[in-house]
This record gives C-alpha cells, structure tokens and sequence, in this order.
C-alpha cells in the first residue's frame, strides 16, 4: 500500500532527514585508516540517540545493528565488524533514522584514505547516477523514468546497476510501496503522485551487476570480485518539484 504524506509528515522527515544528514556529514573525518566498521556503528547510534533519534534499522526484519557498513566487493548489507579499514577502502555507510516517529533513510560512500583513480570514477558515476534519478521524481513521471535515467548513464560509463536491490516507499515504516528499480524503461510503471515519499539508492558495481550472498543471509556481494558503490537519499514527490529530505547540501554541483 503506498501511503501519501502530508505537508506536516514531510516536513517531520524532513527533521529525521537533517539528523540522519548530519551523522553522514560527521563520518567525513571519522572514517580513516585504522579504525573499525564497529567503530562506526557505534559512533552512529550513539550520535542518533543522543539527538534524540532511533537507529531504526535494529529489529527491523532481524537486523541486529544500527548501520550497514559495505566495504569493496560488498554491495550491501555488511555487518558492522571489528576488522581495521585500510586506505583505499571503498566503504558504504547506509542507516536509518526515527525521529519522533518519522523516519529516513540514506546510504553514502567513504573512501578511506586516498583513492585509486577506479575508486573515484566509480563514486562520481553514482553519484551523478542518483541525481539523474532524483531529477525524474516529478508529479506525473513514471518509475520507470527513474531507473531508465541511471541505467542508462550507469551502463554509458561501462559500470553495472544491481537489479536484486532497490529503492522503495518509507514512512511510516522503513519499506513500503512502491518498488524503486534503478533500471528500466522510461515511460513505464506507477505514476508518480504528490506526496509520495521514495527512496532512490543506485548500486554500481565496475563489473557485472549480477550478486552473491554471503551466507549470513544478509551480506551480498559482486559476482566477479569487484567494487561496488551507492548514494541514496529520501525524496518527497511534490509539485514543486522532488524534495531531498536527507541532504548534506551537496546536491547543487550536479
């Protein structure tokens, strides 16, 4: 069921947005050679609890940790684990946040150290890949105008789009309807309404899209061995335009 969103609840996401921004913005300098992706899980739920935030993801679905931490080959879903980073280490942080019932949902890339010139092509790609998406999230396009803006820069760069995990709804639970491929054609699926709040998360592998899971029944990673990447924000579908509920004011040099 797609639930649409008042002026009041985006503006409440909005709030759980800027929280969940602001931990992102923090990790900038956390993360460095060294440290552990326990360590950055700790320091994210400590850091939404005490802004008065839940880490939503804990017990959703049977997730045990406030982060997934992703490193190189892993698409998503890495367990936080007590293993140094080293530099050049392609590293995804993605959290969800409830802020006095409203929730947010963004992952963002970290490289650790330096990085190799494949590491920054790779980051660039996706990032732009998730603007070109937010730019097709207006009143009237269809979802498939969504996945058919990344794939098709995506696949133009020589990259891969992982088709086993998309965006989604959010509020008030974490997934909801609808489905959000990173693929696909323009022209086709639901028609995006006024109010709709969506997550767009593009995944971009340097080799094949195709994925294995590790198994621990969560982790997945590339098929062939190489790196992967992902941005996502959430974004709310109105008139004006799409509206980034979780922005670190980087959006403006795309």
């Amino acid at each position: 069921m797609i639930t649409l969103k008042s002026a009041r609840e985006i503006e409440a996401m909005r709030e759980s947005g800027a929280l969940l921004a602001d931990v992102h913005k923090h990790l900038r300098d956390f993360i460095k050679p060294g440290i552990t992706s326990w360590d950055i899980e700790v320091f994210v739920r400590d850091f939404i609890e005490s802004h008065g935030g839940v880490a939503a993801q804990i017990g959703f679905e049977g997730y045990k940790y406030a982060t997934c931490v992703s490193i190189n080959s892993e698409i998503c879903h890495g367990f936080p684990r007590k293993k140094p980073l080293h530099t050049g280490d392609l590293v995804k942080v993605d959290m969800c946040v409830d802020l006095k019932g409203a929730m947010s949902d963004s992952c963002w890339a970290y490289v650790v150290g330096s990085a190799t010139p494949e590491v920054e092509k790779l980051m660039a790609v996706t990032k732009k890949a998730l603007y070109l998406g937010i730019d097709q999230a207006q009143v009237g396009n269809r979802i498939g105008d969504i996945g058919h803006a990344i794939q098709t820069y995506v696949e133009k760069e020589g990259f891969g789009v992982v088709r086993d995990f998309i965006g989604h709804g959010i509020g008030p639970t974490i997934h909801e309807a609808p489905a959000v491929p990173h693929f696909g054609e323009a022209g086709k699926g639901l028609r995006l309404k006024e109010g709709m709040v969506i997550t767009i998360e593009p995944m971009v592998n340097t080799g094949t899209w195709k994925m294995k899971m590790d198994p621990n029944g969560w982790t997945a990673y590339t098929l062939d061995g190489g790196l992967s990447c992902q941005y996502e924000h959430t974004i709310a579908i109105t008139k004006a335009g799409p509206q980034i509920l979780t922005s670190q004011g980087e959006e403006g040099t795309y």
